[in-house]
């Protein structure tokens, strides 16, 4: 008996692991809705390429307009899936946005611009889509995470590793406060990939340049081969494609068989072993509470 598709709605689906992820699941059979925004300005050719790859491959891929940092915009979106498909059965939470330099030359303004992009532009789509889920009885939450949250990281990505480590947290309360409606909650774990995205090519710069150069000194040369030396300890024929395809993994895994947290990290920075041994602390609190049916029944991958 055929399973049937899933309707899934991918956040920041204009390029890198997004964009790579809505065309692995469209592939696997599902219903993707590939969010991104400026859909008829700069990433018109982004929404067309994904056309095209609907009409040649015959699978069901279609852009749709969502900028997560406007409410407005997000429902939108999510109005749009559902007037088209009368469901949403999987979101991936994977809008995100880097920054590179010294963490003193970000202004205030930058550190909440980045944390907005990365984390609260899931809360405007989880209240979106919840009330969804939640009538259905059933749902999947996929949060694209960073192994920078418990793996060893370089310097000079503070904001951005920040605002992940913030988003794996919000990820850890509402996986055990959705679990009664039914409602999945899986961490996918990339590593650094220092080519296959887009993330280190359009890395945002701090505002205050004057303080950034106070750095250029004892620095700057480190700063400027970071992506070098993490280049260096990447094992050769791993490409980023690679997250989607574990996405694609857990999409397709009957439910109660999904992890709560699996890692995609071919430098092997160490963050898998720290989580593994955190969700293990996190279950044992669980367990002495009482509240051990807030866990998800499969562990960490």
């Amino acid at each position: 008996m055929s399973v049937r598709p899933k309707v899934v709605v991918i956040t920041g689906a204009s390029s890198g692991f997004g964009n790579l992820t809505a065309r692995a699941l469209a592939e696997a059979g599902h219903i993707v809705y590939a969010g991104m925004r400026a859909t008829t300005g700069r990433n018109a050719p982004a929404a067309a390429t994904l056309a095209q790859v609907e009409k040649d491959r015959g699978v069901q891929l279609t852009a749709v307009e969502m900028d997560v940092q406007d409410q407005e915009s997000v429902d939108a979106a999510i109005d749009h899936v559902m007037a088209e498909q009368g469901r949403v059965d999987v979101v991936v939470h994977n809008a995100g946005h880097m920054v590179l330099g010294p963490a003193e030359a970000f202004t205030v303004a930058q550190l909440a611009g980045v944390y907005d992009v990365n984390v609260l532009s899931t809360q405007r789509v989880n209240r979106a889509v919840l009330p969804i889920m939640r009538r259905q009885g059933q749902g999947l939450l996929v949060w694209v995470g960073s192994t920078s949250t418990r793996g060893g990281h370089p310097p000079f990505l503070a904001p951005y590793f920040a605002a992940k480590a913030a988003m794996d947290a919000l990820a850890e309360s509402y996986a055990a406060e959705l679990i009664k409606f039914g409602i999945e909650t899986t961490l996918v774990v990339p590593g650094a990939y220092p080519s296959g995205t887009d993330h280190f090519a359009h890395a945002g710069a701090p505002a205050d340049t004057a303080r950034s150069a106070e750095y250029e000194e004892p620095y700057g040369r480190l700063r400027d081969t970071m992506v070098e030396a993490l280049s260096r300890i990447f094992p050769p024929g791993r490409e980023a494609r690679e997250v989607a395809d574990e996405i694609v993994r857990v999409v397709g895994l009957p439910h109660g068989e999904r992890p709560f947290r699996t890692h995609v990290d071919p430098s092997r920075d160490g963050s898998e072993v720290v989580s593994t041994m955190y969700d293990r602390i996190r279950a044992e609190f669980f367990h002495r509470v009482g509240i051990d049916e807030l866990l998800t029944p499969r562990a960490s991958l």
